[in-house]
């Protein structure tokens, strides 16, 4: 049965908050968009693809992982019947029109093989928002339809040899042949995903090796031709294949967007690339949790069950605790895009996509590019830090392909590659706050003048974190890192000014301590929004709220301590090293109990618990 578009949901509620702004202006609960505001037709869009997972993907898997040929079209074909494959793709060319929460979420769920999320991810995101946001009528009405139905499947070739992160370095060359008619292009593309399997590719080069432009190729275009599949340590049943150009002729209307701005496609889609990817990660996460959780119950050692040994406790809830974070970080993230399109369009939340104007799209949606590679750094780390905890939960039995800790274990390692890898990432996470507040188009400057000025000033009180206010601790740690985070990204400011971009350690630091504020700050207004709406989930959220105060505090105290130490010497330092000791005053919780909290509740419940 088709699935039902979803209808507008409380979308209109959500602060289309600008991009970074977790650093340095507080959010109401009521602002942010939660998992538990989903509407009715969103949660049954959920129960659909939850099924789906079960019934087609999991039982697919051998095949799916041994690349049987024509297993992996027919499963993405099914999942395209349901509609999961054209969420974001208008309902005029076939698609069913909805928004990011609503794809988020569809990512989310049906994430529990990697090798299929992979090929799902790399159709529905990076293959086919390319020709959704800048393809013109006539290239949307040739083949969004048939993408939208995944009778073709789409590939997204960026990547070569000598420019995988460095992507504006591509060396393939297109040509505009004699009669204006053709782009003639030579070049190869390397780890090109779907690549065996695609009908239509997205391909980059330079038109007289200059112009960074985007193409439209489809498979049986003469001097196209696909490369052997990779041998890979993770993800084997997803196509991996490098793609061949020679003298190959492409109709010269199939050039997407204009000549010479194929960076506006190439880096805005990647903004959404990154945000769905860490929705995925957090349906593998899930996925690694349960089986945790299983085994912790089932599995007895000295007479219990390991699930009652305070060590395997602490790593059910670590885990569980990062997977809450991922989550919230990435359902607020499509709120706020979502909220920001409608904004702009004037349409519903779910038609907001569409926009006045497609150039509208890719700016709505790069406002939001720091909170998206955020969510793609902090979820794939948290997805492998669960798995493997999975296979030290196991044990010997995690070692071995017999059981699935194994290949969970395997297939997590290319999350923190995709998409960027997690350090560029970084770079850009920090780079792009710095630049926009260089600019003036951010007030993150005058944020770090008011914490420096506070820092400089004589205390005014002893500590904090000790209130008896429900999540005040929690809160009072967030405060305490943000004002740690402005007050390093102060002094590196200073000490090294236009500079600072090349001392790449300082930047991941500040990357770091920017990824947790915004990590437990999302974790804090969800849990207070549970506790405001009475939910008994509340209780737990708090707890695992906790846990990731405790751990935020702990690391952002160390990373600003690298980065003053980076910048000054001697008097100056110990200078700085006690004012940040001031900031990082906090009452510390008892981790251990909490820690045991949140793991007897996922193994009551006998799943991530909620």
């Amino acid at each position: 049965m088709p699935m039902v578009a979803a209808s507008p949901s409380c979308i209109f509620s959500i602060a289309a908050a600008p991009g970074g702004g977790f650093l340095w202006e507080a959010r109401a609960p009521e602002e942010i968009f939660t998992p538990e505001d989903l509407n009715e037709e969103q949660r049954q869009i959920a129960a659909t693809a939850d099924r789906f997972a079960r019934e087609e993907i999991l039982p697919a898997a051998a095949a799916i992982e041994a690349k049987e040929p024509g297993t992996m079209p027919a499963l993405m074909r099914k999942a395209a019947e349901l509609g999961f494959m054209s969420a974001e793709i208008p309902d005029e060319f076939g698609g069913m029109g909805m928004g990011k929460v609503t794809s988020v979420l569809i990512v989310d769920r049906l994430s529990i093989l990697a090798s299929f999320s992979t090929a799902m991810g790399a159709h529905v995101g990076i293959g086919t928002l390319p020709l959704v946001w800048f393809g013109t009528e006539e290239q949307k009405r040739r083949y969004l339809p048939k993408l939208a139905s995944c009778e073709w499947i789409a590939a997204y070739a960026l990547s070569e040899a000598s420019s995988g992160s460095d992507a504006m370095n591509i060396r393939t060359r297109a040509t505009l042949s004699p009669d204006g008619r053709a782009y003639i292009l030579n070049g190869e593309k390397h780890w090109i995903t779907n690549c065996a399997i695609a009908g239509l590719y997205t391909v980059f080069a330079k038109i007289d090796g200059e112009k960074f432009s985007a193409f439209l190729i489809e498979r049986d275009t003469p001097g196209l031709t696909v490369g052997a599949e990779e041998h890979k340590l993770g993800i084997r049943g997803s196509s991996t294949c490098p793609l061949v150009l020679t003298d190959c002729k492409v109709p010269a209307e199939n050039l997407l967007g204009e000549a010479g701005k194929g960076h506006r496609i190439a880096f805005n889609v990647l903004n959404v690339g990154r945000l769905k990817l860490g929705a995925a990660c957090v349906g593998g996460a899930r996925n690694v949790l349960g089986h945790m959780i299983r085994y912790a119950k089932e599995r007895r050692a000295f007479g219990k069950a390991i699930g009652e040994m305070g060590l395997i406790q602490r790593k059910i809830s670590a885990s569980a605790a990062r997977l809450y974070a991922a989550e919230s970080m990435a359902y607020r993230t499509a709120g706020m895009i979502d909220a920001n399109l409608a904004r702009l369009s004037g349409a519903d939340a779910e038609g907001a996509h569409e926009g006045p104007q497609g150039a509208d799209i890719p700016s709505a949606i790069g406002e939001y590019a720091v909170e998206c590679s955020i969510v793609k750094v902090y979820g794939s780390e948290a997805l492998s830090f669960a798995a493997d905890e999975l296979v030290a939960t196991m044990g010997g039995y995690g070692y071995v392909e017999e059981y699935p800790a194994e290949r969970l274990y395997r297939d997590a390692r290319i999350n923190r590659i995709f998409e960027g890898t997690n350090e560029i990432n970084r770079l850009i996470i920090t780079g792009w706050l710095m630049k926009r507040a260089a600019a003036g188009k951010l007030p993150l400057l005058a944020a770090i003048k008011r914490v420096m000025d506070e820092a400089t000033a004589p205390p005014s009180i002893d500590g904090v974190g000790g209130s008896a206010e429900p999540l005040a601790r929690e809160a009072a740690a967030l405060g305490a890192t943000r004002k740690m985070a402005l007050f390093a990204a102060g002094v590196a400011s200073q000490r090294y000014m236009n500079e600072l971009e090349e001392q790449q350690e300082i930047v991941a630091d500040l990357a770091d301590m920017i990824c947790h504020i915004f990590a437990l700050e999302s974790a804090l207004l969800r849990a207070q929004k549970l506790a405001r709406a009475g939910r008994s989930s509340a209780i737990t959220a708090a707890a695992m709220t906790g846990l990731l105060g405790e751990e935020a505090m702990a690391a952002t105290e160390q990373a600003s301590r690298r980065v003053l130490a980076a910048c000054a010497e001697g008097d100056t330092l110990r200078t700085q090293l006690a004012i940040l000791r001031r900031l990082a005053r906090y009452t510390p919780v008892n981790a251990a109990e909490l820690s045991r909290a949140v793991a007897r509740q996922c193994i009551q419940m006998e799943k991530y618990p909620l």
